[in-house]
């Protein structure tokens, strides 16, 4: 029996250029809505990371919608994406709220931060060239400033930079991923330290580079840990004093 002339999709293998042409369609399908739920998820986020939507805060999705001009759905996908992620809290019968973070968590995220910098500065102390060190000391320059001003915002991202900057110059990248998985989390909890913490922190931030333009890997190192020891000290007491309040 003669089979019917169906005419091919392209050339070559037809059931491998069906397959291409449906991948195709499929991924024109996902790209024209990700951009706005990513967008909405990151916006979302960085209200999170600088604490303009607090630890606890309800968050109703009608409001966040009105605030970022968008619709409620991409509004609800990215609270779910942030309750998978450990941002947000979702209730039954209740909603959407900021997750508090608990002294474990804190603790344990605080203490891996500071195994990875503590090695990411005896590494950026063995790479470091001049140039390097007149950047970080850029870096070191805008955040005395941002503290000078009292800008808690520009003092977390300074922070941020300085910290991301001395990640960069230990040449691993598998260290640099590593530490960018735990940095908006750990910008989070150093927004409310920022300016109690921030003399003793950029103090310690000048010797470290210091360390770092020496060459001294072992002092880099060491400085560093003292350095991320007493952030996570700090946060505990700033949690202790809230409370208490």
């Amino acid at each position: 029996m003669s089979q019917p002339n169906v005419p091919l999709i392209g050339a070559g293998n037809p059931r491998r250029a069906a397959r291409e042409s449906l991948s195709s369609a499929a991924a024109r399908k996902v790209e024209r809505p990700a951009p706005l739920r990513q967008a909405v998820y990151e916006a979302l986020l960085d209200l999170i990371v600088n604490r303009t939507l607090k630890p606890g805060q309800h968050l109703v999705e009608i409001e966040l919608a009105e605030h970022l001009g968008v619709s409620r759905q991409p509004v609800r996908e990215a609270l779910q994406r942030l309750q998978t992620e450990g941002w947000v809290d979702l209730r039954p019968a209740q909603g959407a709220f900021v997750h508090t973070p608990t002294d474990e968590e804190a603790d344990q995220l605080l203490s891996v931060r500071n195994v990875l910098e503590t090695y990411s500065a005896k590494l950026a102390a063995q790479h470091a060239t001049p140039e390097d060190v007149e950047q970080l000391e850029k870096l070191q320059n805008e955040g005395v400033a941002a503290l000078k001003a009292k800008d808690v915002e520009r003092v977390v991202a300074a922070n941020a930079a300085l910290h991301t900057f001395i990640t960069q110059l230990s040449g691993n990248t598998v260290l640099a991923e590593m530490i960018a998985t735990v940095d908006r989390r750990v910008r989070w909890y150093y927004a409310p330290l920022a300016l109690t913490r921030g003399k003793d922190a950029w103090n310690e931030h000048a010797d470290i580079i210091a360390a770092i333009n020496e060459g001294d890997a072992e002092r880099a190192s060491l400085l560093m840990g003292r350095h991320t020891e007493r952030t996570r000290t700090a946060y505990h007491e700033h949690r202790d004093a809230s409370q208490s309040k």
